[in-house]
């Protein structure tokens, strides 16, 4: 009989075993250890994937960019169920009375609530959480106010991307809006984050459409927010009631009909030049015009402060508007700077004189050019007028601008990446959007030190004009296609736009024959044709007015030097050989 015997195995043979055992165990942990992630691997390719807005975003990584889309809604998800966790929505104080009692219950709309949330308000009436998709982190403020678009339609019709908004037509209209508002503050950035508009959009477009009204034409809508809703949709004059985080509005609903009427951001035209039907066909301003024919509670309006440098550009300016025909009203603010003389002179050519005292940028140096720059938040107080068109004192104005009545604030025109140019602006006067304005100079740093950089931080929403409306004399790319085409348009009779801003030197500065800004040396802002169009505007004034243009001793003598400099460096366009023929040039003429 065969015997099975079973062997023990040796000391040595388990050690040599368990070294095998471990040295594979150490290859494979090495092995995935040192593996590349998949978020590495999609970095990697990105840098190789080009592609439009529609589908990704320029200038991001797209692997890592389609990962958050798939994530994104479990995130938001579990968010929000961490949030229900944690806090509940308690009402107001105030919340019974200003329900409306009348037949049935009352109707509330619930935006950007938590499922908790609507279980506490049910005590106050039917419910209603109103479902939207929030925007993808992939969109940014760039998407909705781009640096440039295509105005004139020469290779593209400019469009502007979609923000999801609530199936309007399946709700019912609702008695009270409640919405839970986010803020980031304070965060860098946080006044242009897109959920921030969303949401605020979401709540305009509900309050425009299926808000019921009262006797006044106005709905009721509650934010709860620890940052106050946004300025340039609901309006600091519509808040009836604070406590706490709750804010409680009462907006008119015709304001913000228009308000969700025009485009997104600036990335599209609110006034558009072509019409969408048809190449080369003019927009149809019929109803604009007659809705502006005739004069409301309205008035154009400028600001002299700190010197009287900018008399004559004002004097040139009311000229200008008046010769369009507008019968609005011209409204001059002005400080003490402005001498006895002068103001009879403005007084003169048309404009209504306010004296104000300066307001100064406490960021500002001492003696600084824009040490008083926000003297202009002092337009906000002219609230014996219901909208204000501001116009700078070194513009002038070709074709009549009556029709930017019709836009509310702020409709302005594009500068440079998501700002728009303060020079000429539609605005609302108000006293509380003043003290909003006044409130956060010590907080926030305007990019240029100025007005226009500070009034970006407050109205970060703003409605694009075509920049015909406010056209810069500047050349940025310096080529002679850009030259040819602005000083067509400069010299165009009957003219193409509406209003040229004069950047650089002013025309009342230099000598009548040429820019002076070709005796300087880089000639972005030189432009002979702006030139000599601004001269034409100031010789059909009065006679007596034109002497408030005369130049002064000192700006004669730099003039004088520039040229001399400008033909030490051999400039080729040779503007310093021109005769001066200008009879400011002579001492009987000279000022000061």
């Amino acid at each position: 009989m065969m015997m099975v015997m079973k062997i023990a195995p040796s000391k040595s043979t388990l050690i040599r075993f368990n070294l095998i055992l471990f040295a594979l165990s150490f290859l494979l942990y090495t092995a995935f250890s040192l593996s590349p992630s998949s978020s590495v691997y999609f970095r990697s390719a990105a840098s190789f994937v080009g592609c439009s807005f529609r589908h990704c975003t320029p200038k991001v990584t797209r692997g890592v960019k389609m990962q958050e889309l798939i994530v994104e809604n479990q995130i938001n998800k579990i968010g929000l169920q961490i949030a229900s966790n944690q806090t509940k929505l308690e009402a107001p104080s105030f919340m019974e009375e200003i329900l409306t009692r009348g037949l049935g219950k009352t109707k509330i709309g619930m935006v950007n609530m938590e499922e908790a949330d609507l279980t506490q308000w049910k005590r106050y009436g039917e419910t209603n959480h109103i479902h939207f998709d929030r925007v993808s982190k992939l969109f940014t403020w760039h998407d909705l106010f781009p640096e440039w678009i295509d105005e004139e339609e020469d290779h593209e019709v400019p469009t502007c991307p979609e923000i999801p908004m609530p199936d309007l037509e399946r709700l019912e209209k609702f008695d009270l809006i409640v919405v839970k508002l986010p803020c980031k503050y304070p965060e860098e950035g946080w006044r242009r984050e897109v959920l921030r508009l969303q949401v605020n959009l979401v709540a305009a477009n509900l309050v425009a459409k299926k808000g019921k009204t009262d006797w006044t034409w106005k709905s009721k809508v509650l934010f709860w927010s620890k940052c106050q809703p946004m300025i340039e949709i609901f309006r600091c004059d519509d808040l009836e009631k604070r406590e706490g985080d709750w804010w409680l509005y009462r907006p008119e609903v015709v304001r913000l009909q228009q308000k969700v009427s025009l485009p997104i951001g600036s990335c599209n035209l609110a006034l558009p030049l072509w019409a969408p039907q048809g190449i080369d066909k003019v927009y149809d301003l019929t109803k604009i015009k007659a809705e502006t024919r005739r004069p409301k509670r309205e008035a154009y309006a400028t600001v002299l402060h700190s010197s009287e440098s900018y008399v004559c550009g004002a004097i040139t300016l009311a000229q200008s508007l008046l010769k369009t025909n507008t019968k609005r009203d011209l409204i001059l603010l002005h400080d003490d700077s402005i001498s006895i003389t002068k103001l009879q002179a403005l007084a003169a050519v048309g404009w209504k004189l306010r004296r104000i005292l300066r307001i100064r940028n406490p960021l500002a140096e001492k003696d600084s050019y824009n040490e008083y720059n926000y003297s202009k938040f002092r337009l906000w107080q002219l609230t014996d007028y219901d909208k204000v068109v501001f116009i700078d004192a070194d513009i002038i104005v070709l074709l009549n601008l009556d029709l930017l009545f019709h836009f509310p604030q702020m409709s302005a025109t594009g500068n440079d990446v998501w700002i728009f140019n303060s020079g000429v602006m539609v605005i609302e006067p108000s006293n509380c959007t003043f003290s909003t304005i006044m409130s956060q100079r010590n907080d926030i740093v305007s990019y240029n030190g100025g007005d226009q950089g500070y009034l970006n931080e407050i109205f970060v929403w703003w409605h694009r004009l075509p920049r015909r409306v406010n056209f810069l004399k500047n050349f940025w790319s310096n080529t002679t296609n850009e030259r040819n085409i602005k000083n067509s348009l400069f010299a165009a009779e009957p003219p193409q736009l509406y209003a040229v801003h004069y950047l650089g030197w002013k025309p009342w500065l230099c000598y009548r024959d040429y820019d002076c800004n070709f005796d300087v040396e880089q000639h972005v802002y030189a432009s002979d044709a702006a030139h000599a169009r601004w001269w034409k505007v100031h010789d059909a004034m009065d006679e007596d007015l034109e002497r408030f243009c005369r130049l002064t001793k000192k700006r004669r003598t730099e003039l004088n030097w520039e040229r001399r400099r400008s033909r030490r460096r051999g400039s080729t366009d040779f503007h310093w050989r021109i005769n001066v023929t200008d009879p400011r040039r002579r001492r009987s003429y000279l000022i000061g």
